[in-house]
């Protein structure tokens, strides 16, 4: 029970209240609080907690690793965002076996954990051939745009010339892929570079177009 502004009396969901716990133990760095709620039956409980227990720096790698073999794609998805700074900071080498646990979601089931574990693949470099070869897959093949663009941009970010394939295949995909696409070849030089950002220009999508004119050599005044 809890009071509103009213002063009226109403019952709070037993799942928003424990939730609401995690939360705040992330704040206070109540490390007991935040770790007794990582086994919660409720995802949205468990995702909280994780990200508090991160917060406060009290999470170790397998509290991380069982959050990534979760079975709810809530707990899977806060898994991935924790791994790009646990163990270090955005553009720093992963711990090995924690990157290998988020590639394995390349493979889930679910568009929104492959879309957020492509993302994740990509912040923190150099990533296995392994995944690095997943990617191109999911790149160029998946049925879902919002995961092929992730996984273009993943790419583009690891800058491994093994991904440079897949890139020039999405600079003919739809609009949102193109453009991520396009920025990922920043990454890359050669005739076949060259020529993507070229046929960019003329995109009919003006961010398309944009993105090649700021990747394309400045021109020398004579």
């Amino acid at each position: 029970m809890e009071t509103d502004s009213t002063g009226s009396r109403r019952v709070v969901d037993p799942i928003v209240a424990r939730r609401r716990a995690a939360a705040v133990a992330g704040h206070t760095g109540d490390v007991t609080v935040a770790r007794s709620l990582l086994d919660d039956e409720a995802p949205a409980v468990r995702a909280t907690a994780l990200g508090a227990l991160h917060r406060i720096g009290g999470l170790d790698r397998t509290e991380l690793l069982d959050a990534l073999h979760d079975r709810s794609p809530i707990v899977l998805r806060r898994a991935c965002a924790v791994s790009t700074t646990w163990g270090g900071t955005v553009g720093e080498p992963p711990d090995p076996v924690v990157a290998d646990a988020v590639a394995d979601l390349l493979d889930h089931d679910d568009d929104t954990v492959v879309e957020t574990a492509a993302w994740a693949c990509g912040e923190r470099p150099p990533a296995t051939t392994r995944a690095v070869t997943r990617l191109c897959d999911i790149g160029t093949g998946h049925p879902d745009s919002l995961c092929r663009e992730a996984a273009i941009a993943a790419l583009g970010a690891l800058g491994d010339p093994d991904g440079l394939d897949a890139i020039l295949v999405a600079t003919g995909d739809r609009a949102t892929v193109r453009r991520r696409a396009v920025l990922a070849l920043a990454a890359h030089e050669g005739p076949e570079v060259d020529a993507a950002i070229e046929r960019a220009l003329g995109d009919r999508d003006w961010q398309v177009r944009q993105a090649a004119e700021d990747l394309r050599e400045p021109e020398v005044d004579r």
